[in-house]
């Protein structure tokens, strides 16, 4: 092969190379930033001693019993006619982020041999011709949720929306993940991740390296607001870079850096205020785990993980309830939660989306418990993946959670709970998910 033909045949990585050269460089410099009033260097460069990440290691029998559990799931929701998978068991929507969890559930199925590679080339080249179609909000970007039968634009209690109802900045970056791990190591599919990014109008999306979000007000009127709050922005972020997008800003983790004292652990929270900026800051586990699954933490998000895991385990050891918190789908009104380390300015608050307090829904999240263990596997992490390995149904996935009240379980079944575990699974046994080579 000649020079002349290398280059053509690498052209489609020399633009992520760009971006890792970014990535890289400016990694190094938030190691070495300092941070004003905000925190000491050394209280989030520094590692914690104890930091002891588990190694890769072939799945048990058991485990790979649990990651086709997890598969089933897809098996179940795929919509043939269109490649899209349901968000929910059984209801005909889906958001980007969670399309992005089935394309990662495809890329784990595969690596873990759950499926050929007919069988994977097939549903990815399917989901990807689908998403080429999609009617884009305002034709720049799509639209934060769609009818997974229809395709069209819908509003999130899929309802028909002619306009849309906006974009989501952090969901886009969530699909960019598996995006970046099919250019890199499935190039049979890199010309066609190329032309549909190249059909997104970025533009608005991303602002003097930060990210945009799209809304529509009651008047029906679109406004561009940040989006994103720390660990989940800069989880977002690392995917944009990769793609020698400018997100300088939102990879940045001190800008809005501060620490609170949960369970005497200082756990690293976002300084913007819910009541100026309009959105809540929540620390919850999963940004943490799949920043660890899927990129491989760098030093910092390697020690705030360590830290909102930690506060976890203390919890569970003051108060002898099992403790995994993360954002989830309930099984009752008001059907989604987030359970947290910290928010509102409350430690282990479990509010709704709208900010109402949701106490009586806290919940052991399974998928936070597979994560965990599957990264640290600690004695604390054994006594959790044990509690979680009865949460599922195994002809249809696993269930979202345990509630802590009641004890009884939490029975939503949805795409981003079976994804993740998958991909932890996949994580154990492969390492990272996103590998920078063939």
């Amino acid at each position: 092969m000649s020079f002349k033909q290398g280059l053509v045949r690498a052209r489609s990585h020399i633009i992520f190379l760009t971006g890792l050269v970014t990535a890289f460089g400016l990694v190094g410099w938030l190691e070495g930033i300092s941070m004003g009033n905000a925190a000491t260097p050394e209280a989030i460069v520094t590692a914690s001693q104890e930091v002891k990440i588990a190694p890769t290691r072939p799945l048990t029998a058991e485990e790979l019993a649990w990651a086709k559990i997890a598969w089933k799931y897809f098996q179940n929701n795929t919509i043939a006619d269109t490649g899209l998978v349901n968000s929910v068991d059984n209801y005909n929507a889906s958001t980007l982020w969670d399309t992005s969890s089935y394309l990662m559930a495809v890329i784990a199925a595969q690596r873990l041999d759950l499926i050929d590679s007919i069988e994977f080339d097939s549903r990815i080249a399917k989901t990807l011709e689908t998403l080429a179609k999609l009617p884009l909000f305002e034709g720049k970007l799509p639209n934060k949720s769609y009818n997974t039968l229809s395709l069209q634009m819908v509003d999130y209690t899929n309802q028909p929306s002619e306009k849309g109802i906006g974009w989501s900045a952090i969901d886009i970056g969530r699909i960019l993940v598996p995006f970046n791990v099919l250019a890199w190591n499935y190039p049979q599919h890199t010309a066609a991740v190329k032309q549909l990014i190249a059909s997104w109008n970025t533009q608005p999306l991303l602002v003097d390296g930060v990210l945009y979000g799209a809304v529509v007000t009651d008047q029906g009127e679109t406004q561009y607001v940040q989006e994103g709050r720390l660990g989940y922005e800069e989880y977002a972020a690392k995917s944009f870079n990769l793609m020698g997008l400018d997100v300088s800003n939102s990879l940045r983790y001190t800008d809005f850096l501060k620490f609170v004292d949960i369970e005497g652990i200082q756990i690293a929270t976002d300084s913007r205020d819910p009541q100026q900026y309009g959105a809540h800051n929540y620390v919850v586990s999963e940004p943490y785990i799949l920043d660890g699954i899927e990129f491989g933490w760098d030093h910092i998000s390697q020690e705030l993980a360590w830290r909102v895991y930690k506060a976890q385990e203390k919890r569970a050891t003051t108060t002898g309830i099992l403790t995994a918190v993360s954002e989830d789908n309930i099984d009752q009104a008001p059907y989604f939660v987030y359970n947290t380390v910290f928010t509102s300015g409350k430690a282990w608050n479990a509010i709704t989306e709208k900010g109402e307090d949701a106490s009586q829904f806290k919940t052991l999240s399974t998928k936070a418990a597979f994560g965990w263990h599957l990264l640290y596997e600690t004695d604390y992490t054994h006594r959790l993946i044990k509690k979680a390995a009865s949460l599922a149904d195994p002809e249809r996935g696993w269930y979202s959670g345990l509630y802590e009240v009641s004890g009884q379980p939490n029975k939503a079944i949805t795409a981003n709970t079976n994804g993740i575990i998958l991909e932890a699974l996949a994580y154990k046994q492969t390492g990272k998910l996103m590998k920078l080579s063939h």
